[in-house]
């Protein structure tokens, strides 16, 4: 057997080495993708580029194609209807919220402060590995949502272009061309920003693994409260940076998301896919973006949350065991041995024992009691000034929604019907 082919195992120290720098060219290559679209702002010249790149893709090629489409006398290629420019302003503003937002972060914090990947005690050298895999995970989840709502878009346009072709071909592919890419920029930058929002609380999702195996394993009550205490304040961080940027993504997708419904249910002519289909495809891109958001707060505020079971579990193991068993012993053998002098003798000294024993038990019964009492009152999770995002602020926004979209088809359709002669 040849030297070549016996592979030297790695070193401790070195396996760590290694991890760290394919984190950290991870981190690089997450850098170079929201460099690339215009989050990293570090710079005037950055800042110049990103904004003019924004205004140029994400506004002003849709607005004049747009704006093209109105006079058909002179070229026509889609029957636009009113929804089309809610639905150009409603991405403008997504991007632009999502590009205000995270680059004020990333500015101030860079991606290793914002991600929460270089906090101390060690954590980059026991989590490198699950840094990487959680980074990883999260931009297959990106592909995975991205590429069908980019395929449906190309797929639209497409089948616009081929039943409702009226000029030359080239001008068709141009058109086509333009607006999907105006379309891919902006939301690839809004679901980007979804992306990182969600990648931050999945990152956190390993610290809180690590905690409750923590719990297990610690007896300290002190060092456990200081552990949570520090997990509670990166989760306080994290919705103070995410707060406005979680608000107004919230508001501009129900009010472009009723905006649309307002044009779509008050038009004249008939809805289908070649004239409606990008409502379709922009409603699903959008909602996606919020579930991604909504999905990740709600899993790390549960994850904070259960942490109180974990603690009154790992109580009631504790205070269920073998002390409470050594001491039923300890009492029936106290009840049940005899009264001479030399068991009266023993019997003072088990009993003065005892009560030592006692007494440290009951402490430590004391300290774990307060801990669970602590975590059930300080439960930690992703709070929206106050509101913790969990399932039920996410049911009771479902239902407000459904509320809503209910008034505007009963408003909508009355005065249709209304209106009809």
């Amino acid at each position: 057997m040849s030297d070549h082919s016996i592979k030297t195992p790695l070193l401790p120290n070195q396996e760590t080495q290694q991890q760290e720098t394919n984190l950290h060219k991870t981190l690089e290559r997450f850098q170079l993708y929201l460099t690339v679209l215009g989050f990293d702002q570090s710079s005037v010249l950055r800042f110049g580029v990103s904004w003019v790149t924004f205004l140029v893709i994400g506004v002003a090629f849709p607005v004049a194609i747009l704006s093209l489409h109105a006079n058909c006398s002179t070229y026509c290629l889609y029957e636009i209807e009113g929804f089309e420019l809610v639905i150009v302003v409603s991405h403008a503003s997504l991007a632009a919220v999502a590009l205000l937002c995270l680059s004020h972060n990333l500015r101030k914090y860079g991606v290793r402060g914002f991600l929460f990947v270089d906090q101390c005690n060690g954590h980059v050298e026991r989590f490198s590995k699950e840094y990487v895999q959680k980074i990883s995970e999260s931009i297959r989840l990106f592909v995975l949502w991205v590429l069908p709502c980019l395929a449906l878009k190309i797929g639209l346009e497409s089948i616009r272009i081929i039943y409702m072709h009226r000029a030359s071909w080239w001008k068709s592919f141009g058109i086509l061309a333009a607006l999907t890419f105006s379309w891919a920029y902006l939301n690839f930058i809004y679901l980007s920003s979804c992306l990182v929002f969600h990648l931050v609380c999945n990152l956190q999702i390993i610290h809180f693994d690590d905690y409750g195996r923590l719990l297990e394993a610690e007896t300290d009550v002190l060092v456990s409260i200081e552990e949570h205490d520090r997990l509670r304040h990166d989760l306080s961080k994290i919705s103070h940076r995410f707060r406005i940027y979680l608000l107004l993504v919230f508001a501009v997708v129900t009010s472009s998301q009723f905006a649309m419904l307002f044009q779509v249910t008050e038009i004249s002519s008939k809805v289908t896919f070649i004239n409606g289909g990008d409502f379709a495809v922009s409603s699903i891109a959008q909602v996606v973006g919020l579930i991604l958001c909504l999905n990740a707060a709600a899993k790390i505020s549960h994850r904070a949350q259960g942490v109180a079971g974990i603690a009154t579990r790992c109580h009631a193991l504790a205070s269920c065991g073998s002390d409470d068993e050594s001491h039923a012993r300890l009492n029936n053998r106290l009840i049940n041995d005899g009264c001479s002098e030399s068991d009266l003798e023993a019997m003072n000294y088990i009993s003065l024992h005892n009560s030592t024993q006692l007494d440290s038990y009951l402490s430590s019964y004391l300290r774990r009691q307060a801990f669970v009492m602590y975590l059930e009152n300080n439960p930690g999770g992703i709070t929206l000034y106050g509101w913790t995002v969990d399932r039920s602020l996410m049911n009771t926004i479902f239902f407000i929604e459904l509320s809503l979209v209910l008034f505007v088809l009963g408003r909508t359709t009355v005065f249709t019907y209304q209106s009809l002669p």
